[in-house]
């Protein structure tokens, strides 16, 4: 926790999430003094904010930056944030983008072009950068991860006395069962010696996505390494939202145990990178940021992972739409609807249609329609598989 403006972040999430990381880590590049309750606060002052919390989300209170788009959006278990004396509010990138208007300008670039690759960047960590992780937190990680256990330790200062037991016992099964909607399906066959309960599930009809996940999260930390090898940060020599989202979701496998010994091993210059974010280290950046060509290989495997997957998800919403679906996400997965199939990297999957990943596209959208084309070639010179976008936006300047 860094000391610096009057003004003080109160944080309600836990460290098992990345998106508590990613803005926890905002905070620091900002300057900004915080605390993260439960952990850091009373059994009164957690009560009092948890109450706070289920009456605004009761009465839809709970703001996000931009605002909120009815229907397509929905609010998270954890985490949210407060400045004091305003109101709670959610949503991790959107913290980047509120320190930004409050005089941290560093963090979403101002120049259009990098601004852009910062957005795409942030959300491709955001969503798909998740679903790696999550992957190697409960599947690579099964035998070594301790997650249980802490995020009971933090929470025991809210709930109930014997609740926390309880706890470290139902999350890991919860977050197990939940891999299939999170992109990791296993094998019909898989066994990985753990309890049936902790044993992360197939699903029928729906191919494997074990071999995809554990490739993709190679690539992106060889990306990483070889884009660290060069500048200290994604976009050259600032920190900014883009770094805090690929430290949130990287550094989610930091405890891990498994996960982070393969990390340690293939990306060692990634390894301490998120060691220094973690211990705010970069709170102290400066300097110019830069379309580098040493982003070459991270937006390479952006444009085969995150955009393909939000343009396959897009398609299939409208499809679905059209058909008089009315019911997404999680809720329709685990009853089975909604659900279309894709290919990512080769690779078959089966997916439910998620609202949330439609808005984020339809934003992105938005911003690639508010470039020049002379911006767009820039873009498409760095990442052709932004072409996707060609096909559904109208440039600027025509």
């Amino acid at each position: 926790m860094r000391g610096a403006p009057a003004q003080q972040l109160t944080f309600f999430g836990v460290e098992a999430s990345p998106y508590q990381l990613k803005m926890q880590a905002l905070a620091d590049g900002a300057g900004v003094a915080w605390r993260r309750l439960p952990a850091q606060g009373s059994r009164w002052q957690n009560t009092a904010l948890y109450a706070q919390l289920g009456l605004a989300r009761t009465r839809g209170k709970i703001t996000r930056v931009p605002a909120l788009v009815s229907g397509m959006d929905e609010y998270p278990s954890v985490p949210f944030y407060r400045f004091d004396g305003e109101d709670i509010r959610y949503d991790s990138s959107g913290l980047g983008r509120d320190l930004a208007l409050r005089g941290a300008g560093h963090l979403v670039p101002e120049d259009p072009v990098l601004a852009f690759v910062c957005r795409l960047l942030d959300e491709a960590f955001d969503e798909f950068g998740l679903y790696m992780v999550h992957h190697h937190r409960w599947v690579t990680s099964a035998h070594t991860n301790k997650m249980g256990d802490k995020t009971a330790a933090e929470m025991s200062r809210l709930l109930p006395p014997g609740f926390a037991r309880r706890l470290a016992r139902e999350l890991p099964q919860r977050q197990v069962r939940r891999c299939p909607y999170l992109f990791s399906v296993a094998p019909s066959d898989y066994d990985c010696g753990m309890p049936l309960a902790l044993t992360p599930p197939s699903r029928e009809g729906f191919p494997s996505t074990h071999t995809l996940l554990d490739q993709s999260w190679r690539d992106y930390l060889a990306a990483m390494e070889s884009l660290l090898a060069v500048q200290p940060y994604l976009l050259g020599d600032q920190f900014s939202l883009a770094d805090a989202s690929a430290y949130g979701q990287l550094a989610m496998n930091l405890g891990d145990g498994r996960a982070e010994e393969l990390m340690r091993e293939i990306a060692p210059r990634t390894h301490v990178w998120l060691q220094k974010i973690s211990m705010g280290e970069h709170g102290h950046s400066g300097g110019e940021s830069a379309l580098s060509e040493a982003l070459g290989p991270l937006l390479d495997v952006v444009g085969a992972t995150f955009i393909p997957l939000m343009a396959q998800n897009a398609v299939a919403y409208d499809r679905e739409v059209a058909g008089g679906q009315t019911k997404f996400n999680e809720s329709a997965f685990d009853s089975g609807e909604a659900l279309y199939d894709g290919e990512l990297r080769g690779f078959p999957f089966r997916a439910v249609v998620k609202t949330f990943q439609v808005q984020v596209w339809r934003e992105i959208g938005q911003a690639w329609a508010e470039l020049s084309l002379s911006q767009h070639q820039v873009l498409l010179n760095a990442c052709p598989a932004l072409s996707a976008l060609q096909a559904v936006c109208e440039p600027l300047e025509l």
